[in-house]
């Protein structure tokens, strides 16, 4: 049914984006923040595709109308609207502008990276970033200038967004410079110049004590067998609840020990390799046999190592591992998926492990983007012994009625 403006006006926000269809492609896409913005989904080359037409009520519902048949049009006569779009800004803000280089930036570098995430930095970049400083030709941007674009953000309480909007044109002036279009990148300057957002805070359980009637707890699990495997193997290599859930049968070798993480999944955006331990091992080599097949339909499907419930075509959905937490009796304010990361981190710090080692494994350490394809595999041998230390301590904590930390001196 067609919308109507009476439908648009009363739509609320709900907790995920709400579609809103019209008809040939067009549908309001209402956030869960209440902005509405005007879609058209289309096809063009044998691909699915998406432009946006505007904000309402900036942009009313017959004038989206419009814009949709106008759309049509150009794909009738082999016009790709996006490009199309691209192609008139680039020539309205000249070759060399900010938005130009910023967009032939995110072409090159976003066909390595998750759709979601592309989108994502696209969607920063024009929503608080290219109304203020994209038409500037971007050898002439001053940080004085970038600063006052970065307030903007800043006067709305979005700090998280602010450092990453930041950390974009950073990556955007260090394109420019690399090809010869800028001389310097004016963000290093900006160091210290913006209020740090608020840590996030991840519920861990960290004293040994109760980390022991955790692991047990764990054992006891009589759950989905795929979830109770992830809750077992979470302590053990400790990465985001995200790169967990999504982990595939491809990227771990059992015979060499190890489980590689494609950059694409990982937040730094870079490969990541995760020792296993004999113990971690195990939990794979007993989940294998249900979990590494072939789907019959799908053969070339990935192969999830841990699936969801209800399909082996998608892996185990993001509330899997709280919602497990929670049936072992384990609130999210007590503890939570990303909370193993803590665990670990907090209990290898106590017993004197290297914190490099530590960061690495964590995959938390920065490093540029040019020495970054490298340094994967940065204190490897070191990490391996660690895993490996970290998953017989846990094991001594199992077992162990009277926990007595063993402090290890690196």
């Amino acid at each position: 049914m067609p919308l109507t403006d009476t439908a648009i006006r009363s739509a609320k926000p709900q907790t995920k984006t709400l579609k809103m269809f019209d008809g040939g492609g067009l549908y309001l896409e209402v956030s869960p923040a209440g902005g509405k913005w005007w879609r058209w989904k289309y096809r063009f080359g044998g691909k699915e595709k998406r432009i946006s037409f505007g904000v309402y009520p900036d942009v009313p519902l017959k004038a989206a109308r419009e814009k949709r048949e106008t759309a049509r049009k150009q794909v009738a006569d082999k016009i790709d609207p996006g490009e199309a779009r691209k192609a008139e800004k680039q020539s309205l803000a000249g070759a060399e502008s900010f938005e130009a280089i910023a967009r032939e930036w995110h072409g090159k570098f976003s066909l390595n990276w998750e759709a979601s995430h592309s989108e994502r930095i696209l969607r920063r970049l024009e929503r608080d970033v290219f109304p203020w400083i994209g038409k500037r030709p971007i050898a002439e941007i001053k940080a004085a200038e970038l600063l006052a674009m970065l307030r903007r953000i800043e006067s709305r309480g979005a700090l998280e967004t602010t450092h990453r909007a930041k950390q974009n044109c950073g990556q955007v002036f260090r394109y420019a410079v690399a090809t010869g279009r800028a001389e310097r990148d004016p963000t290093s300057d900006l160091r210290g110049a913006l209020p740090l957002p608020k840590e996030k805070h991840h519920a861990s359980i960290i004293e040994p004590k109760r980390v022991a009637g955790l692991l047990r707890a764990i054992d006891g699990y009589e759950g989905f067998f795929a979830t109770k495997c992830a809750l077992r193997l979470a302590p053990l290599v400790f990465v985001r609840p995200g790169e967990l859930r999504k982990a595939q049968w491809r990227e771990v070798d059992l015979d060499k020990s190890e489980w590689r993480i494609p950059g694409e999944r990982m937040k730094m955006r870079e490969q990541h390799i995760v020792p296993l331990s004999r113990q971690a091992i195990e939990i794979l080599q007993e989940l294998e046999p249900l979990t590494n097949r072939a789907i019959s339909a799908k053969p070339d499907a990935p192969r999830y190592v841990f699936p969801g419930a209800q399909s082996r075509l998608r892996p185990m959905s993001e509330n899997a591992i709280l919602a497990a937490l929670r049936r072992m009796g384990y609130p999210k304010e007590e503890m939570t998926g990303h909370g193993f990361r803590s665990m670990a981190s907090t209990l290898l710090h106590e017993q004197g492990w290297n914190h490099q080692v530590i960061e690495r494994q964590l995959a938390h350490a920065e490093r540029n983007a040019v020495s970054a394809a490298y340094n994967f595999a940065e204190h490897l041998p070191e990490r391996r012994k660690m895993m490996q230390a970290w998953a017989d301590y846990l094991d001594g904590l199992k077992v162990s009625a009277d926990v007595i930390p063993l402090f290890r001196r690196a």
